[in-house]
């Protein structure tokens, strides 16, 4: 591994703060209220790092870039960040802004714990500068895939927007269903508007439509459309990408909402840290917490311990990866290589398929776990 000399300052010992650089959208097209809940996370961990005595007696600091859902955006901040000489990054929701971030963090040799984003490709070619606590895309959505299979959907539609993202979650299900009899039947949201798509899926028979599409736009306008089509009674909507998780997601879509299974990356049962940790998220947010804010808070417990047990260079950040192990709120959190992951990974998190009780849908049912 290249390992460029830290910045001046990154092993300074005067009480000075060790700085944590954060990407985080916080802005249209970015998904906002993504962004708030791992905002949330991280300064709630940060918060209690520096409660229990910060690192060895030296305040942490979250530096925070909205990166609203733009490549560019996020590789600039990167560079700006590495520029304020901050140990290393974390954070991200976007799949298409870690990769940039990542990217950018691998060719400045800035270490990167990369929350949320799941794109398998996070990187071009293996790195020692990246690791990821979120699943991979790979992993999660196949789960979500036998959820299909074993809830009798073999002719399942797929309405994507063009994207690396959705293309490579559309190639994943394509891969795993069709040796198992699933059919995956493309609508290309550029040609459709909502109400062509159900006559897509009446002409095509299918019995299940996956929303690989931006939130809240066209995903809302789709499900409207499929609710109020009699001839698409019994067709099941799905979002794998977890639209539903929040809370604005029910506000939009009432009752609507409810019924549409999501990929979550939650245990059964916290563990009492979970517990704990749920408790002052909800706090914070003034709502439940998504996932999304359990994997920010884990994100910055990992970067403590290691700075803590390795100070704040850079390099031997890096090279900390594979000796991890912290306990944090979804289970012992580990790095390894695992098989056509370009980055440091956690495997795995634990993965739920959920959707809203349609009785009740502010609350959410476990349909199936992988």
């Amino acid at each position: 591994m290249n390992t460029p000399p830290s910045p001046p300052g990154a092993e300074r010992t005067d009480g000075s703060s060790v700085r944590i650089g954060a990407l985080v959208p916080l802005t249209r097209p970015g998904w906002v209220e993504a962004g708030q809940h791992l905002l949330a996370g991280l300064e709630l961990a940060v918060r209690e790092v520096n409660d229990a005595g910060g690192i060895v007696g030296r305040p942490l600091e979250l530096v925070v870039r909205d990166t609203a859902a733009d490549p560019q955006r996020a590789a600039s901040a990167v560079d700006e960040l590495a520029g304020l000489g901050v140990a290393a990054l974390a954070g991200e929701y976007h799949s298409v802004v870690a990769r940039a971030a990542a990217a950018r963090a691998d060719a400045l040799g800035l270490p990167f714990l990369c929350s949320s984003a799941v794109l398998d490709a996070l990187t071009e070619q293996p790195t020692d500068w990246v690791a990821r606590l979120a699943p991979a895309q790979s992993h999660g959505w196949r789960i979500y895939a036998d959820f299909l299979l074993s809830a009798g959907h073999n002719r399942i539609a797929v309405a994507a927007e063009p994207s690396v993202y959705w293309a490579s979650g559309a190639r994943i299900l394509r891969d795993y269903l069709a040796p198992r009899g699933g059919t995956v039947i493309g609508l290309d949201m550029r040609a459709l508007d909502p109400t062509a798509v159900c006559d897509e899926l009446a002409d095509n028979r299918a019995t299940a439509l996956l929303l690989l599409v931006g939130h809240p736009e066209p995903a809302a306008s789709i499900v409207k459309s499929v609710r109020r089509d009699q001839r698409l009674a019994e067709i099941m909507i799905g979002a794998p990408a977890g639209q539903p998780e929040f809370a604005e997601w029910a506000k939009l879509l009432g009752d609507d909402s409810a019924a549409i299974p999501f990929l979550r990356y939650l245990p059964e049962r916290l563990s009492p840290l979970g517990a704990r940790v749920e408790t002052a998220l909800r706090e914070r947010l003034a709502e439940p917490p998504s996932f999304v804010a359990f994997e920010g808070y884990d994100t910055v417990v990992v970067l403590a311990d290691v700075l803590r047990s390795h100070g704040a260079d850079r390099a031997r950040t890096a090279e900390s990866w594979p000796r991890v192990s912290v306990e944090g709120t979804r289970g012992q959190i580990q790095f390894s290589r695992a098989p056509g992951i370009s980055v440091w990974q956690w495997a795995w998190t634990p993965v739920q398929v959920v959707d809203r009780d349609p009785a009740q849908p502010d609350r959410f049912r476990i349909l199936h776990t992988g």
